[in-house]
């Protein structure tokens, strides 16, 4: 398997590459609802320079927060891009605000979040706090993203797009990790339609 160096992070002659970026929101934006939010979001990610290649379905996800709210709507992206590793999460926080993102809470209503799951199976370790005591801005660079399989409502989407992608430190197949979940964690996420 293909690994980047930390250090390359930084550097910013990267070849375009494929990533994984996870998409979700809960509430309404300009734009409409939150699939409507998401759709958009996909159509303003070229002009960042994030050529969309492939898109799940869309979930309907039950909010596990500790906040009472609506359900969220997730999908995940398979992206092309020339931005290194931080260049590119700055622009999906870029996105985030230009849709009215307001970070609040730490697993509060949001507008949009685009999270980076995967780059290229880079691995870069997870350091400060995470969870609630992280405080509600935005987290340092963690790849693959910390909690991926912990989330079914990534998970599913994941699988849709890229069926045979494999944990980058665990070596753990989408499908296993699927498996894995407690049979709560998949309680409620529909797949929806067109």
């Amino acid at each position: 398997m293909n690994r980047l160096a930390v250090k390359d992070i930084e550097r910013s002659s990267f070849a375009a590459s494929s990533v994984l970026v996870a998409l979700g929101g809960n509430l309404a934006s300009a734009e409409g609802g939150p699939r409507q939010t998401l759709e958009a979001a996909l159509t303003m990610m070229p002009a960042l320079g994030l050529r969309v290649r492939k898109v799940a379905p869309f979930y309907r996800t039950p909010s596990l927060s500790i906040y009472i709210q609506d359900n969220y709507v997730n999908s995940v992206a398979g992206i092309e891009t020339a931005l290194p590793p931080k260049a590119l999460l700055a622009a999906l926080h870029r996105i985030e605000a230009l849709f009215g993102r307001v970070r609040r809470d730490r697993w509060g209503p949001r507008v949009l979040d685009l999270d980076l799951l995967d780059y290229r199976g880079l691995i870069v370790p997870a350091v400060g706090r995470r969870g609630p005591e992280a405080g509600a801005g935005p987290l340092p660079l963690a790849l693959p993203h910390p909690a991926i399989a912990e989330r079914a409502f990534v998970l599913l989407p994941l699988r849709d797009v890229a069926p045979c992608w494999r944990h980058p430190v665990t070596g753990a197949s989408v499908d296993a990790l699927i498996r894995s979940l407690p049979a709560d964690a998949l309680r409620g996420i529909e797949r929806s339609g067109g």
